[in-house]
């Protein structure tokens, strides 16, 4: 992290630029005879002076129901959750979540197993004990610019240190092993050894596939070395109980010549932190950004099932095709589709099994066709499969080389395929203007016709519409006749 720790001001003083709207509030809440609190990850994010995103208020001393009363006199308030009660509203462009401080009784098993009252006259030091690490336990005052860091969040931010609020607790909610995990990575901190041993003895099999997700996304998306967090899942063990097509990576060798960086695991670890620099480099919407990250991810996942050593060589021939059904079960346990709209998991498994390509295309660049590049194309998005072939060429340590990822992406955009194939010259409509009636030896005639056209024999609609005219004058694609019926 390249963030400073905000400075602090007088002793006891922290002053952070809280917008106005939010200032006025608070002051409301006050004059109302409650105290409104910024809690949880905005005040972590801002002593380490990163922007505002949103903003959620704890407030103490004031009922349900009069909270409500003052939040109404700002605008639309969005009530979520009765027992525990959390109000959302937007004021002025920013999004506020309200909450009263909350009083947790484990009731069952996991992270759902509680059950949860609001409760405004809770002590600040017995609210935040229920959160989950130290630097997401501390609280800020907008009006009077204290900081309330019971637990010592400040100090454990600065020396960049995860550490558990309470051991009593922390086990309750199986899920924070999992926060251990991205928060980690997020702000590049060691985890405290009492807190490491702890999530290591967590049971973890009640975690749904989408609570699950939500942790691994942070660490994809918001993590400038997603490599960090992934050691600390190998470490705390989420690997081995959540992923483990993941764990045969580790040991697993490679040939030190191509890969003198080391084993497999090792080379994923460096893969995945190339690739969070390049998604942020080209600015790659949500759903792309992850789809590169989990290939990437994924990518060699199939050598623990290929690898051999031959004539004194380390080789994993077929690894992208073995690869397909591990990258499917980790995709099913993080339940992974569709992601506004875009296939992510067709995309990934795609790119994982078409990840070598750019550097076969390149050694054999002489004699490989447009039309390859076109076929390809139609397989997946060349622009993604490139990010994806250069963050892996470019974790090999010393070995490292991405001229055969560059050359191909030259090549891609030069013919106009990065992101697609081209769309077929010669459509069903043509064909009945011809006086074809549709039909299967239409899509035949189509399908040849659009090969011609891949391999560039066919570049525009009046030499398509010619070769249709050739190829039904030849009898090529004539309509075969109907099986008679019998009486």
């Amino acid at each position: 992290m390249s963030c400073a720790i905000a400075q602090k001001g007088r002793e006891g003083v922290t002053t952070f630029d809280v917008p106005n709207e939010v200032l006025a509030l608070c002051r409301a809440i006050r004059d109302a005879g409650g105290r409104a609190l910024l809690v949880g990850g905005s005040v972590r994010d801002r002593l380490l002076g990163l922007p505002w995103k949103d903003f959620d208020l704890e407030v103490y001393g004031l009922p349900a129901e009069a909270l409500k009363a003052q939040l109404e006199r700002f605008g639309e308030v969005n009530t979520v959750g009765e027992s525990f009660t959390v109000y959302k509203l937007r004021l002025n462009g920013w999004d506020v979540d309200v909450s009263l401080p909350r009083r947790e009784t484990k009731s069952g098993r996991g992270h759902r197993g509680f059950r949860v009252m609001g409760d405004p006259f809770l002590s600040l030091e017995e609210a935040t004990r229920r959160r989950d690490f130290t630097i997401n336990a501390m609280l800020y005052d907008p009006l009077t610019e204290e900081l309330v860091d019971p637990f010592g969040g400040r100090v454990d931010l600065e020396r960049r240190i995860l550490r558990m609020v309470d051991a009593r607790t922390f086990p309750e909610d199986s899920l924070r092993v999992l926060r251990a995990m991205q928060l980690a990575a997020r702000f590049e901190c060691t985890i405290e050894p009492e807190t490491r041993a702890l999530c290591r003895s967590i049971d973890l099999s009640d975690l749904p596939s989408e609570r699950i997700w939500g942790e691994v996304e942070k660490l994809l998306l918001r993590a400038e070395r997603p490599s960090i967090g992934l050691q600390v899942a190998l470490d705390l063990l989420i690997i081995e109980k959540l992923f483990p097509d993941l764990q045969w990576l580790v040991g697993c060798p490679q040939d030190p010549i191509w890969h003198p960086e080391g084993d497999v695991w090792t080379h994923t670890l460096l893969a995945v932190d190339q690739a969070a620099r390049l998604v942020r480099e080209h600015e790659l919407p949500k759903a792309k950004w992850l789809t590169v990250m989990l290939a990437v991810l994924l990518h060699d996942v199939g050598k623990p099932l290929t690898t051999r050593e031959e004539k004194g060589r380390i080789r994993s021939i077929g690894h992208e095709e073995a690869g397909l059904d591990p990258s499917r079960r980790v995709l099913d346990r993080l339940n992974v589709h569709t992601i506004n709209g875009y296939d992510v998991r067709g995309n990934v498994l795609a790119l994982v099994a078409h990840h070598l390509k750019p550097a076969q295309f390149y050694k054999d660049r002489e004699r490989v066709s447009d039309g390859a590049f076109r076929r390809l194309a139609a397989k997946c998005d060349l622009e993604l499969l490139y990010l994806v072939a250069k963050a892996d060429a470019l974790a090999r340590g010393p070995a490292s080389n991405a001229e055969a990822e560059e050359w191909f992406i030259a090549r891609a955009r030069a013919l106009g395929v990065e992101h697609a194939p081209p769309r077929p010259l010669l459509m069903g409509r043509h064909l009945q203007q011809l006086g074809m009636a549709p039909g299967p030896e239409m899509g035949r005639l189509l399908r040849a016709v659009y090969e011609m056209q891949l391999d560039g024999k066919v570049t525009t609609l009046e030499e398509a519409l010619a070769v249709a005219r050739e190829l039904l004058a030849r009898g090529a694609f004539s309509e075969r006749s109907e099986p008679r019926s019998r009486a």
